[in-house]
């Protein structure tokens, strides 16, 4: 009988490769990571096998209470001169003032574990239900949204209130993109960042449109839009030598260079008539959207611009994003993530003695600093405005803040 030896170095290994296994197994069964996902986390090399700390990594994943008592610890040591308050479970608000050449800024932060907030969803809201052209304060945003946190969300138009930019609801696109800008993309595991493009057609006798845009203000009279009834009662003129196209249930109905009402059911495509005019030999058309990045199984979209934070380092591309317009120090808000998806919140209050605002790269700084891997910008200036549990929790310049288009919520599940 042949006798087998095991060195130091071989028990090591197999005690280290049975843990892994382990490891592996319970996070797979618990959290739901696929194989390649659960080898990563598990991994650990010789010289820094330590039972104990993969003990408590496998304890944070499938005990709540262990896993609220860390997120709890990490708040405190990150920010360990602030206030800060339980919003809900899982959920912390923080306020704190730093001090940039001396003179103050105050910021407020949400941070939440989304993994102990089972309780919440985070999603974009609109400030109506019905059409994009509304503008209406956080507070009531927020409570329209059965909300326990809000922060103003992206780009709008101050006139009409239509989103600029990116905004998907529960897989439904209201607006595209504009200047291919960032957009945090919400999947039910996690986060993305990336900038985004639209990529729409309108197939119809034979012919493959391009379409330019979604329920966005037109930039290009050559461009080719789409527009639901989202966007209002009616379409807007046609561009000068265009036409519009009502469509309903996949047949073109209509044709004129006049503002169309927009049917429940269809849509309507205003554009060149040199373009569109070939849709009318056999009137049928067919919309097809996507993004890219693809984003599969994404929730939600927001978009802003620009990047704070891109794969753990300060990358701000203002000029890119054609943004120039907001440098300087003002009132800031901001959206990340950290590397274990726990969300962050941000808002910076600005244009006051007792709070001076921040830069662009003071923002990603901070944002940075407190342990966002990915970051992005969103409007800022008067539309700074965070809402905590009933209230505004900043100071904003107008008692409040302006009435808003869209902000991005934490709301309360409903049964």
């Amino acid at each position: 009988m042949d006798t087998l030896i095991f060195n130091e170095k071989d028990y090591k290994k197999m005690i280290e490769t049975a843990v892994n296994v382990s490891i592996i197994g319970v996070l797979i069964l618990c959290q739901g990571l696929s194989p390649i996902r659960a080898e990563k986390i598990a991994q650990v090399t010789a010289p820094d096998f330590d039972t104990g700390q993969i003990k408590q990594r496998i304890l944070n994943e499938i005990s709540p209470e262990i896993r609220a008592k860390n997120f709890d610890t990490l708040v405190r040591q990150k920010y360990p001169k602030a206030v800060i308050y339980d919003v809900d479970e899982g959920v912390k608000h923080i306020k704190l003032t730093k001090y940039y050449n001396g003179r103050p800024v105050k910021i407020n932060v949400v941070e939440a574990d989304l993994k102990l907030a089972k309780n919440l969803e985070l999603t974009p809201a609109l400030s109506s239900d019905s059409t994009l052209k509304s503008r209406r304060s956080i507070s009531t945003i927020a409570k329209n949204s059965n909300a326990v946190v809000a922060l103003n969300g992206t780009y709008f138009k101050p006139q009409t209130g239509v989103p600029l930019g990116t905004l998907m609801i529960d897989k439904k696109l209201y607006t595209g993109p504009v200047y291919d800008r960032v957009a945090l993309g919400i999947f039910d595991n996690g986060f993305d960042i990336a900038r985004v493009q639209l990529n729409a057609e309108i197939k119809g006798s034979g012919q493959t449109i391009k379409v330019d845009n979604i329920n966005q203000p037109r930039m290009l009279s050559t461009y080719v839009l789409v527009y639901t009834k989202e966007w209002g009662r009616f379409s807007p003129y046609a561009p000068k030598y265009g036409m519009g196209l009502l469509v309903e249930d996949g047949v073109i109905v209509k044709a004129s260079a006049n503002p169309i009402e927009i049917p429940e059911n269809g849509y309507v495509i205003s554009g060149p008539k040199s373009v569109l005019e070939p849709l009318l030999e056999k009137k049928d058309a067919k919309l097809t959207v996507s993004t890219n990045p693809e984003w599969k199984n994404v929730r939600h979209i927001i978009s802003g611009g620009p990047y704070l934070v891109k794969d753990s380092e300060v990358f701000v591309d203002m000029t890119a994003q054609k943004l120039g317009a907001i440098g300087g120090r003002n009132p800031r808000s901001a959206i990340g993530y950290t590397a274990d998806n726990n969300l962050v919140l941000v808002a910076v209050d600005g244009r006051e003695g007792s709070s001076v605002g921040m830069t662009l790269m003071e923002l990603a700084n901070f944002m940075k600093s407190i342990g966002c891997t990915n970051a992005i910008n969103l409007d800022g200036g008067g539309s700074t405005v965070m809402y905590v549990n009933g209230r505004v929790v900043n100071n904003p310049a107008q008692r409040g803040g302006i009435p808003l288009s869209n902000a991005i919520v934490l709301s309360k599940i409903e049964d």
